[in-house]
């Protein structure tokens, strides 16, 4: 599994024009309801799974435009494979579809795909894309696009901490080392800004196992839109709910007032 990190990038130093603004530095989504998009047209779920790649270019272009650092999309998660098998099949092809028609588009556009999730689950051929995706991508700056595939949080936080045992059991590491930074930094996302907005649609009220470590202190917008209505002005609506947040991180008012001279 590739990993993310990226020195400095969660240092207050390596704030982007976006979080100076008042804006969030790391956005993260769960994109939901293409079934049920398409069922209310009476189509197929795969249909709304092909409408909902609009909304996802639409939002990336929207995420750049607006200074966004990191965008992290929910695509596929850990549990999705108990759908039924030709949802499963034909979402597997989407995604070496848009592996293999979106690379270059993104890379013009100076955008950096990182792909997190246990890629051991899928074809030879996707992983094969996918690492040549990161590989093309990786020096581009102008957004950082995460792609959750075959990822769960529970899994995340797991191998994190196996991965600091067979530290441990190697003699590299004393388990009194073991903190909050020593498992953050074996997590997929190491190295990368905290998120600071998670963004749900379809009217669901819930993180469903997403990057929950990352989630500790994000605020969360939940939409009634389904995702293949997702668009750039809704994108626009949740980062306004995201400026008008008081974020406290365990302090209070009268501290916030103060740090930011009110």
């Amino acid at each position: 599994m590739t990993s993310t990190h990226s020195p400095d990038a969660g240092s207050d130093a390596g704030a982007s024009a976006a979080s100076e603004a008042g804006l969030p530095r790391h956005v993260a989504i769960i994109m939901d309801g293409n079934n049920r998009w398409a069922k209310a047209r009476g189509l197929s779920g795969v249909r709304g799974h092909h409408a909902g790649v609009e909304a996802v270019r639409a939002t990336i272009r929207r995420a750049a435009e607006r200074g966004v650092e990191v965008l992290t999309l929910f695509a596929f998660s850990s549990e999705n494979w108990k759908r039924p098998r030709a949802e499963v099949s034909a979402l597997m092809e989407l995604f070496l579809l848009a592996l293999k028609r979106e690379v270059n588009k993104l890379h013009a556009n100076g955008i950096r795909l990182t792909v997190i999730g246990d890629r051991s689950g899928f074809s030879e051929a996707i992983q094969a894309h996918i690492a040549r995706a990161e590989a093309k991508t990786r020096d581009n700056t102008r957004l950082h696009l995460v792609i959750a595939a075959n990822y769960g949080g529970h899994w995340d936080l797991a191998r994190a901490a196996r991965r600091l045992g067979e530290r441990v059991a190697a003699g590299e590491l004393a388990p009194e080392a073991i903190d909050e930074a020593a498992l953050g930094g074996e997590l997929s996302l190491a190295g990368v800004a905290p998120v600071d907005l998670c963004i749900r649609t379809s009217g669901e009220q819930r993180i469903s196992n997403f990057v929950l470590w990352e989630l500790a202190y994000a605020e969360l917008h939940f939409t009634q839109r389904l995702w293949p209505d997702f668009d750039a002005d809704a994108f626009d609506a949740a980062l306004e709910d995201f400026r008008r947040r008081k974020r406290r991180f365990g302090m209070t008012d009268d501290q916030i007032d103060e740090a930011q001279g009110a």
